[in-house]
C-alpha cells in the first residue's frame, strides 16, 4: 500500500511538472481573435506608413503594451494588445552570452524576470529557465522570447518596431534579411549614418529615424535615403512646429510621437482615472500633425482614438476581428 501511495505521489508530481512546463514554455499562438496588420510585401509596409492627411489607424505599443498579468516584451502581451486594437509593437533586442538575440528591455534581469544579473552573462538555455514578471512584479508563466520567435509569431499579425539596445543597426538588418521579414519589421536607427548604411545593405528595410526639428529633417534629406523607407520619430516632447510635420509629410513620410513619458504617466500613476478625461490632449498631438502615437497604454488609447472596424482605406492590409 505504501509503495502504491509513493508511486501515486511521483506520478502526480511528474504530471504537475509537465503541465507547468507546457504552460510556461509554449508560445501562446492559438485561437485568439486579433486585429491584424498584414502588409504583403516591403512595398506594402511602406504604403501603410504613407501619410494620408489623417492619423494612421493604429498605435505603436511601447514594449508591447505591458499591464497587470502581461509582462513587457512578451508574446502573450502582444496578443493581448492586438485583441483590443490595431497596433505595431515596439520591442527590444539584446544579445545573450552565446550570441543569440532575445527580446528584453533592461540590460539586467531583476526588474522583469525571476533572474539576477546581466543578460549578456547568461546563455539562451539559462535565460529560458526564468519567468517574466508583470508590471506589478507578479511572476507569470511566460519566458523571455527570442527575436526569431517573435518575428515568426508576428507574420500575418502585426508590424514590429525593432529598437537597438546592444544589437547594432547592421546586425538587426542582417537578422531581418535572414528571416525574410522586411514586409513587417522595421528598425529604429540611432543616427543618420546608420540609416544610410542600413539602406545600402538592404534597400527594402524600413526605419524609424529620430527627426525632431526642421533643420534635422532637411539634413536627413541630403543623406540619399528614400523617405518612403522612413517613419520620422519627432520626439517624446511633441514639437509644436507645424513646418516640421508639413515638411516630412511633403516628403512622403509619416510622423510618430511618444506619450510614454508624458500623458501615459498620468494614467498609469492614477493621477487621471479615466483616459477620456485627457482625450483632448492626445488628439491635440494628432491635430498638430502627428500620424501615429507610441504609447504604454495601447489597449486604452487604440480604442479611444480609432474605430477598429473601419481602420483604413488601404484594403487588404488591415483585417478586423
Amino acid at each position: 500500500m505504501k509503495n502504491f501511495q509513493l508511486v501515486l505521489v511521483v506520478v502526480v508530481l511528474l504530471l504537475t511538472t509537465v503541465v507547468f512546463a507546457q504552460e510556461s514554455t509554449s508560445i501562446p499562438l492559438g485561437n485568439r481573435q486579433l486585429y491584424r496588420i498584414d502588409p504583403p510585401s516591403p512595398h506594402g509596409l511602406q504604403e501603410i506608413f504613407q501619410p494620408t492627411g489623417k492619423p494612421l489607424p493604429f498605435v505603436s505599443a511601447h514594449r508591447g503594451g505591458a499591464q497587470k498579468g502581461f509582462p513587457e516584451n512578451c508574446i502573450a502581451t502582444f496578443e493581448h494588445t492586438l485583441e483590443h486594437s490595431y497596433a505595431s509593437l515596439e520591442i527590444d533586442p539584446r544579445y545573450t552570452q552565446d550570441g543569440e538575440i532575445v527580446i528584453h528591455h533592461d540590460p539586467t534581469l531583476e526588474r522583469t524576470t525571476t533572474g539576477k544579473g546581466a543578460i549578456k552573462d547568461f546563455t539562451l538555455e539559462q535565460l529560458k529557465k526564468l519567468r517574466l514578471k508583470d508590471t506589478q512584479g507578479n511572476i507569470t508563466s511566460f519566458q523571455i522570447p527570442t527575436l526569431k520567435e517573435v518575428i515568426d509569431w508576428a507574420r500575418g499579425k502585426t508590424v514590429l518596431v525593432l529598437d537597438q539596445k546592444d544589437v547594432p543597426a547592421l546586425e538587426r538588418v542582417k537578422a531581418i534579411t535572414q528571416l525574410k521579414s522586411e514586409a513587417y519589421v522595421l528598425l529604429i536607427v540611432m543616427n543618420f549614418n546608420d540609416a544610410q548604411a542600413c539602406h545600402a545593405l538592404n534597400p527594402n528595410v524600413m526605419m524609424e529615424v529620430m527627426i525632431p526639428t526642421l533643420e534635422k529633417a532637411k539634413l536627413f534629406d541630403q543623406m540619399g535615403v528614400p523617405w518612403r523607407n522612413v517613419v520620422a520619430f519627432v520626439g517624446h516632447t511633441p514639437p509644436e512646429d507645424g513646418e516640421l510635420y508639413a515638411y516630412i509629410h511633403g516628403k512622403g513620410a509619416s510622423c510618430m510621437i511618444g506619450t510614454s513619458r508624458n500623458l501615459d504617466r498620468r494614467i498609469l500613476s492614477g493621477e487621471v482615472s479615466d483616459i477620456k478625461q485627457i482625450e483632448g490632449e492626445y488628439r491635440n498631438f494628432l491635430d498638430r500633425g502627428a500620424d501615429v502615437i507610441e504609447t504604454d497604454i495601447p489597449t486604452l488609447l487604440g480604442k479611444l482614438l480609432s474605430d477598429p472596424t473601419q481602420p483604413s482605406t488601404k484594403s487588404g492590409f488591415f483585417r478586423p476581428k
